[in-house]
């Protein structure tokens, strides 16, 4: 009886696997149709006889990003948004631009691993790992270094020169999500109750008031 309850043990685990991951597209591609009227985890595909080379295409990664904001950063996304063809794919990628010590600040990308390359430029990179350690892993990058973040950990980047900087950035889904943990915590709509902010970091409600005013 008991390599019977391996087998089993066996198809299980596989099974398991299975469903833990995005399925393996079913045809040669599912270019994303955002005006189909059926709803899915992801978008409807568009009929494939009407598809067009610019389903596939996207223009403007070698244009610098506008960084004259309070971060001093700015990302430029291609994912399933930009790309329809993407859709079904599980890949996307971004261009991050920084200012002289700008930040792309602690944030977390709810459905993507990252990678990321430095291509001009240096930055100090780093992540968060979960409760209750929250370990803080970190390292300094120059031209041609690459990064991985894990899926789901705070993370962030800074530039460290006095000169500009540029990165590129892969990741793990056509539509990995971003949440910002800044603008969640404080620039939510409707805004958490200042009270119970000023308790979680231990402050009082007139700073958690000034904080929320910046967003």
């Amino acid at each position: 009886m008991a390599p019977r309850f391996v087998v089993l043990g066996l198809l299980i685990a596989t099974c398991s696997l299975a469903l833990a991951s995005d399925p393996s597209p079913l045809q040669d591609f599912c270019v994303a149709d955002p005006t189909g009227p059926v709803m899915v985890n992801g978008f409807a595909c568009k009929d494939p006889k009407v598809v067009l080379e610019t389903d596939f295409f996207f223009s403007g990664l070698h244009m610098p990003g506008n960084t004259l904001n309070p971060v001093g950063s700015k990302v430029t996304p291609v994912n399933v948004a930009q790309i329809p063809g993407l859709n079904t794919f599980g890949i996307s990628l971004a261009r991050i631009d920084f200012a002289p010590w700008g930040v792309n600040p602690p944030h977390t990308h709810p459905r993507a691993t990252e990678i990321l390359t430095v291509i001009e430029g240096s930055l100090e990179v780093g992540f968060v790992t979960s409760n209750p350690e929250n370990r803080l892993i970190t390292k300094v990058l120059q031209k041609g270094d690459v990064f991985v973040f894990p899926v789901n950990l705070v993370h962030f980047q800074r530039n460290t020169g006095n000169g500009n900087a540029v990165a590129i950035v892969g990741l793990s889904s056509q539509n990995p999500g971003v949440i910002t943990v800044a603008n969640a915590v404080f620039g939510s709509k409707p805004d958490i109750a200042n009270d119970l902010l000023a308790k979680s970091f231990q402050t009082d409600t007139k700073t958690v008031d000034w904080i929320q005013s910046k967003f």
